[in-house]
């Protein structure tokens, strides 16, 4: 299947954002409007830190397990996904670049690499359920970016 990739220009330098965006805990801020019920494992931050949560699209519910697997900061941190019983296994990429007019450009790529039969025959409305999720995913981690990055002084 092909990946999907959203994006959104946040007033924050590259590496406030990796800072935010390296705590695993922080995800659920702004996809929890699609992901609930998370819990923790392995480090706080970076590569290991994992989270198990429930994901609601499409009116189907399915458990996933999320994993840090590569960090490069400030302009890449790469997730592995795996849900479905295993059947499907994607990665999450957010890449952060700067803008030439000050802030960054957040984007978050889901491409998957292995994919239920009824993932692949329904390709064109999944990719578009999770285009649409994820662009509200951005807007919303735009929202925490400025709050979390102003109430911390950083």
């Amino acid at each position: 299947m092909k990946s999907v990739t959203v994006s959104i220009d946040v007033p924050r330098t590259p590496e406030q954002v990796h800072d935010f965006l390296d705590v695993m805990a922080h995800h659920e801020r702004f996809t929890d409007h699609y992901l609930t019920g998370w819990s923790y494992s392995g480090p706080d931050r970076g590569i290991g830190s994992c989270a198990a949560v429930t994901a609601t699209l499409g009116g189907k519910k399915t458990d996933v397990t999320i994993e840090v697997v590569k960090a490069d900061p400030p302009m890449c941190i790469v997730e592995r996904n795996v849900s479905a019983g295993g059947r499907r296994l994607a990665h999450g990429t957010y890449t952060v670049e700067p803008l030439r007019t000050g802030g960054s450009r957040v984007s978050f790529t889901y491409a998957w690499a292995r994919a239920p039969l009824a993932d692949r025959l329904l390709a064109p409305l999944v990719r578009a359920t999770m285009r649409r999720a994820n662009r509200t995913v951005m807007r919303r981690l735009a929202t925490e970016l400025v709050r979390h990055v102003s109430a911390s002084g950083s």
